[in-house]
């Protein structure tokens, strides 16, 4: 029974989302619009920038807003209406309201793209447009409205209401005496008196929304991170769609080890030594000089290997030779199919020689 309930706590704690997300699931995320940004930024960006936009274009809007509105009250309030002048009349207030909105429109997108782009780099994609019956799940929307999101977003509405009052409200009483007097001021005076207190007022709102937009950016980002996190079985599965199962290639590459034994004992007949530990080492080397610049070493082993290696070279009447120093070298410094090391082939060439007058031959 123990047994049984740390097995379920442990298959438990494998479910749980505690990892952080690979860079494939980030990807996949990606690719499917899902991307940590805050609506907040770009918006508070806008007002500041159409603020400095009118401060530093306030004359050029001026004159098209007076063009735009003065014709109508200085030349069309008494000017019959036909059909011939309707259409010149309503492409002439166009074109002035276009002159007077386009800088606003260029500035909003250049500021939008530059913004979402400081958030979450260029990213194009139409897959937050498919169309999905889980969105029309009404029970789904009931839980979205007591989610942890849903309650920052009002608590953020509340914030943003009471920065907003309380901004206007102390730029208001500040300058309440100058707006008393208002009454007494040339028309003029009056228009550009309050244009001033307007663009005053937006400019200390559009700061502290900004400043109130980072923490909302913090959250997104936190709430992304958190919903992108991983289960360690979620990292497995991961692994095994992109890798293959760990098991099938634990087995295959079992299979190819013991391929590659069969091979390298193949070779241990073929060899003209066999040098040992005794028990623990054994290398076996293979010389001919018609067609080798060096000896190579066809074989090697370390404990039972050494000794299925030793067993073969007496079956097929190898020359064993016990050499403590030497085998150690050769194993630790030579792969199968390598030439020996420099700095051994007087050491080998001693062996090579004694294994040749031993059989009787001669090295050309």
């Amino acid at each position: 029974m123990p047994k049984f309930r740390h097995r379920l706590n442990l298959q438990m704690f494998a479910g749980e989302k505690t990892e952080k997300a690979t860079p494939r699931k980030r990807r996949q995320a990606r690719r499917k619009g899902q991307v940590a940004s805050s609506h907040e930024v770009t918006s508070s960006v806008i007002l500041l920038a159409a603020l400095g936009l009118f401060f530093l274009m306030g004359p050029y809007l001026k004159n098209h807003l007076l063009r735009m509105f003065g014709e109508v009250y200085l030349n069309w309030l008494d000017m019959d209406v036909t059909a011939q002048n309707i259409m010149p009349m309503f492409y002439r207030f166009l074109m002035e309201m276009l002159l007077f909105m386009a800088p606003i429109f260029i500035l909003a997108i250049l500021v939008t793209v530059a913004v979402n782009y400081a958030q979450i780099g260029w990213l194009f994609t139409l897959e937050p447009l498919k169309f999905n019956l889980k969105r029309l799940n009404p029970i789904q929307g009931l839980k979205n409205l007591f989610r942890l999101r849903s309650l920052v977003e009002l608590a953020k509405s509340v914030l943003k209401l009471a920065i907003i009052g309380l901004a206007i409200y102390g730029v208001l009483m500040s300058r309440m005496d100058e707006i008393l007097s208002l009454a007494h001021m040339p028309i003029e005076g009056a228009f550009s008196f309050v244009g001033k207190l307007v663009l005053q007022m937006g400019v200390i709102v559009a700061i502290l929304l900004f400043i109130l937009s980072i923490g909302d950016y913090a959250f997104a980002k936190y709430e992304y991170e958190k919903s992108l996190r991983m289960s360690k079985q979620d990292i497995k599965d991961e692994i095994k769609d992109t890798e293959g199962d760990p098991r099938v290639k634990g087995r295959i590459r079992e299979r190819q080890r013991r391929m590659a034994i069969m091979r390298m004992m193949q070779e241990v007949p073929k060899a003209d030594v066999v040098i040992t530990n005794p028990t623990h080492y054994a290398v076996a080397l293979k010389y001919d000089s018609a067609k080798m610049d060096a000896p190579v070493v066809v074989a090697k082993g370390v404990d039972y290997m050494a000794l299925k290696i030793r067993e073969t070279a007496k079956k097929h009447d190898v020359v064993i030779m016990e050499n403590r120093p030497l085998a150690r070298a050769l194993y630790e410094r030579t792969e199968i199919g390598e030439m020996i090391p420099t700095d051994l082939f007087q050491a080998v060439a001693e062996v090579l020689a004694y294994v040749y007058r031993l059989k009787g031959r001669k090295q050309a």
